[in-house]
């Protein structure tokens, strides 16, 4: 069992250090001086090392992982962009040959040079890499992000939704995106708990200082606000060196805060050396004993960020600070007439059940469309008609019934099951257009489907499907399905063979019955 896995089984705080692979003999030795500690103020230490962080060109964290001249307990990040199921399957059997049994799958930023009206980049998203991964290894520890630093009813509501998706998908552990605003934290942490089954929550952190402050500008789904640029600018004016100790402390209260709030570890990124490292356990061991609850270290939380002759920082947008639970908006007319009437004509073509449906059913089911050429012509048919409806990219697998008609491939990265934490104010990440999924949201609220966005599951597309008709597949008799066994415990499997030994009236016990 990995050293993750068993401190969060067992209730204990958590310390992840991010690494993200490049070329470098430093770098790599660097962190194998401080994982070599093993432990960030007596917490159990693991490394997450990311995944096509700047592009497709970068070191892989398996070659990163293989670099260390020591094994060490590693958290492997898995990014779908420009990725299908196929690699993220041969990623599993590399990572079985290394021993490796813990992965971070996300959807991942926008790829670099990938602008929209350019040529698609496929994106395996998360929530199907998820049910792909638990299928394939069921005992693995598999952790999904959430960001749940939204500012705006529509982008917020259809993270959580989505984050319900990746609890059905087999998640054991959400890591938070990259955020300071402390009330949203709390705010991912009730929803947490108000999950039938809780998962552990783990924080993504950072010494935020001026200079980081620009480089985030940068980082899809990151915010940070006017008002607290201008705090870290008002400490730069100071001197670098009291910026950089301002930023530790605050990282430092940060850490023992999200303890305090039932957080089960934190994701710390942004320490590159040894000096960093010290520098913020000194700062916990510091501050730790002050703090015995939440209340007493919100006002030391408030006071950090604060400074004579400053407006008080905000964590939020100007002009928007949506909180979960809060009910804002609504579809407009046009947007749910639109809805009804591709809902009505879905049924009458696609339900099976009307005669039109079976009409059209028995036609695009004839042997004709196996000629590669007839095949050919119905695909164009389709996409003829289905592209100025709905944007249709004839992906070969209709899931419109599923995103209540409007298509995932009018998504960049064409994501069917919600939305990437990339959005900002409800624009998408490539910055041309709303969120689709924003769109979808504030349609399921006012048509009353938002179970839709929380409980279906939708698999990622075959590549070698993309582009042909979706509409014979449509029709294709549905398997048999077979019930499987449910699964038994080790006790329950042993109560049950004695009760049926003990049975006077069956001396003997079949295996099929275990």
């Amino acid at each position: 069992m990995s050293l993750l896995k068993t401190t969060l089984d067992a209730n204990a705080f958590a310390c992840i250090l991010e690494f993200v692979p490049k070329p470098g003999a430093e770098r790599f030795a660097t962190l194998e001086t401080l994982m070599a500690r093993t432990r960030l103020c007596g917490w159990p230490l693991t490394v997450a090392i990311g995944d096509r962080v700047s592009s497709a060109l970068d070191m892989s964290p398996l070659e990163a992982f293989s670099s260390l001249a020591n094994p060490v307990p590693a958290l492997l990040h898995f990014s779908g962009k420009d990725r299908e199921r196929r690699d993220l399957l041969a990623q599993l059997q590399r990572m079985d040959a290394a021993g490796l049994d813990q992965l971070l799958l996300l959807t991942g930023d926008r790829l670099p040079g990938h602008n929209p009206g350019e040529r698609p980049v496929r994106y395996l998203e998360s929530v199907a890499a998820l049910q792909i991964v638990r299928q394939a290894r069921p005992h693995w520890l598999l952790a999904a992000a959430l960001n749940p630093f939204k500012y705006q009813e529509a982008e917020g509501g259809a993270q959580y939704c989505k984050a319900e998706k990746k609890l059905a998908a087999g998640a054991d552990l959400f890591i938070l995106q990259l955020g300071f605003d402390i009330d949203k934290h709390q705010e991912a942490f009730d929803w947490m708990q108000r999950q039938p089954r809780p998962k552990p929550l783990m924080a993504c952190i950072m010494a935020l200082t001026e200079g980081r402050a620009g480089m985030l500008d940068h980082v899809a789904g990151v915010t940070v606000t006017p008002s607290m640029r201008a705090l870290l600018a008002a400490e730069t004016a100071v001197s670098r060196a009291y910026a950089r100790e301002r930023a530790n402390h605050r990282l430092a209260l940060q850490v023992i805060g999200l303890k305090l709030m039932g957080y089960a570890g934190v994701h710390l990124s942004g320490i590159h050396e040894v000096a960093q490292f010290e520098a913020l356990e000194q700062a916990i061991d510091a501050l730790q004993p002050q703090f015995t609850s939440l209340q007493d270290w919100t006002t030391a939380w408030e006071a950090a960020w604060q400074a004579p002759g400053l407006t008080p920082v905000t964590f939020h947008p100007l002009g928007h600070a949506w909180r979960f639970g809060q009910r804002q908006i609504t579809a407009s007319n046009k947007e749910k007439v639109r809805y009804h009437l591709l809902s009505a004509m879905h049924h009458q073509l696609f339900s099976r059940t009307t005669a039109l449906s079976k009409a059209f059913g028995w036609a695009v089911t004839r042997p004709l469309w196996a000629n590669p050429t007839a095949a050919q012509w119905l695909h164009q048919l389709e996409r003829r008609i289905k592209r100025p409806m709905v944007g249709c990219d004839t992906c070969g697998s209709c899931r419109l019934e599923d995103t209540l008609y409007i298509c995932p491939e009018t998504c960049p990265k064409g994501l069917a099951n919600g939305p990437c934490g990339g959005t900002s104010l409800n624009r998408c990440e490539f910055g041309d257009r709303e969120c689709v999924h924003s769109a979808k949201y504030r349609l399921a609220v006012s048509v009353g489907r938002t179970e839709v966005l929380r409980e279906r599951l939708i698999p990622c597309v075959q590549v070698e499907n993309r582009h042909r008709s979706s509409w014979p597949v449509w029709f294709e008799p549905a398997p048999l399905a077979i019930a499987e066994p449910t699964p038994m415990s080790d006790d329950d499997l042993l109560a049950k063979t004695r009760e049926r030994l003990a049975a006077p009236q069956r001396v003997k016990v079949s295996l099929d019955d275990l």
